[in-house]
């Protein structure tokens, strides 16, 4: 979502004459986007404004924006503690950056931090895109009201709010039309979209529904996700729409029931296994990969054995794994911290274990043809990037392919990050 909306900021202070630069010293303005989820985001924003203020040292200030979660989050003390900063802006007012350049008079610093996110994406909608991937995103829904006890998004991006429907399809035709041939659905708790408009309820599986008739469109995804609104209408999709790929992030972040109350997940072990058991059931494809926190405050080792337990039943294959930080606000942030070294021997012992399942999984495809869709071509190298449906990075040798294309690799080689190969056949056709 940060690289959608930071796609977004560039769309807007373009349309006001600014262009992107390599070179430092001769920029106007500067935009750090910023996310709040992971340690140390706010010092390194600080580590980057010394940078950019060496480099500015004899020369005339450039305007200084911080945007982003950690902008809400912190807008008051940032403004405080670096004078060098002129504008912070959150995530859910950056669609108001070019009257905020526009109107800068470098006396009076600026802090914009509304939670207005209707009215920004109303006026996003009539700001022209510049720039169209293979695989573009497409934030639906913003914001979580499940206040885990750990996260600050409820804080940092509002409560949860639902685009509507036609505002969506109507941007994922605009994408498809200017060659996108997959879409990458975006929210915080994406699959807890909900609009309503003339008596007609709209969900996630209901715009998935809609984007699998799209001609031209090859693959639909969606992240990120929360296991309590994995709902029948979203995992029939599975069986149904043939352009939404048997792979789904689906974070459970530990698998011990007390942990999990702990957490304020809304969800245990067994109802997160019963989902598991649904989506195989209707498509044996489906991979999973996940979220853990490991170290979580009351955690023991019974409940660390659990998480590893949970691991080998589902068998993911590719996950994120953290040892828990605290984030301020957060009602987790006071509780007292488990041992730090122990953490790291746990971290260890499940990363371990997560890349074993990885490295497993794509053995499977040694020797084997994989649909693989085409997105660059690797700089500096006569060779393709592309990625598998079940989102495994692929680079591979070909004389007669381009981005956009889905073609056949067969896959000759591999470690546990990605899959490596050659294309010798004519591409498959277009959905």
């Amino acid at each position: 979502m940060n690289e959608y909306d930071s796609n977004r900021i560039y769309d807007l202070v373009s349309s006001i004459g600014f262009n992107k630069t390599d070179i430092k010293k001769e920029a106007d303005c500067f935009i750090l986007n910023t996310c709040h989820i992971r340690e140390k985001a706010t010092e390194k924003i600080y580590h980057e404004i010394g940078r950019i203020k060496k480099n500015f040292k004899n020369l005339k200030k450039p305007i200084v924006i911080v945007s982003g979660c950690v902008a809400q989050a912190e807008s008051k003390e940032m403004i405080m503690r670096e004078p060098y900063i002129d504008i912070v802006i959150g995530p859910q007012s950056y669609h108001k950056i070019n009257d905020l350049i526009l109107n800068y008079n470098n006396k009076n610093k600026i802090n914009e931090t509304e939670f207005d996110v209707e009215n920004k994406f109303d006026y996003l909608q009539n700001v022209k895109k510049l720039k169209n991937k293979i695989s573009s995103l497409l934030t639906i829904q913003e914001g979580c009201d499940k206040f885990c006890n750990f996260c600050v998004v409820p804080y940092t991006r509002g409560p949860e709010y639902s685009r509507p429907f036609k505002q969506i399809i109507d941007e994922a035709i605009s994408l498809v039309k200017n060659g996108s041939k997959e879409i990458i659905l975006l929210g915080q708790n994406v699959n807890a979209y909900n609009f309503s408009e003339k008596g007609k309820d709209y969900r996630l599986s209901s715009i998935i529904r809609e984007l699998n008739k799209l001609n031209g469109l090859q693959r639909i995804r969606f992240t990120t996700s929360h296991p309590k609104d994995m709902t029948e209408d979203l995992i029939n999709c599975y069986k149904d729409c043939k352009k939404l790929v048997p792979f789904l992030h689906l974070p459970i972040q530990s698998g011990s029931n007390k942990v999990l109350k702990l957490m304020n997940r809304k969800h245990d072990r067994e109802y997160y296994l019963s989902v598991i058991e649904k989506l195989k059931s209707i498509n044996k494809e489906i991979k999973i990969s996940s979220d853990f926190i490991l170290g979580y405050p009351g955690e023991k080792e019974e409940d660390f054995n659990e998480t590893l337990d949970i691991i080998k039943r589902v068998g993911f294959v590719n996950s994120y794994s953290f040892i828990f930080s605290p984030r301020p606000g957060t009602p987790a942030a006071e509780k007292k911290l488990n041992d730090l070294s122990e953490n790291k021997t746990k971290l260890k012992k499940l990363q371990d274990l997560l890349e074993n399942l990885q490295l497993e999984n794509n053995k499977k495809f040694y020797q084997e043809n994989c649909e693989v869709l085409v997105e660059n071509k690797v700089e500096g190298d006569e060779k393709y990037f592309g990625r598998t449906k079940f989102m495994n990075s692929v680079k591979f040798e070909s004389a007669n392919c381009k981005p956009g294309d889905l073609v056949n690799v067969k896959i000759t080689s591999y470690n546990k990050n990605s899959l490596f190969g050659f294309h010798e056949k004519n591409k498959i056709e277009a959905a």
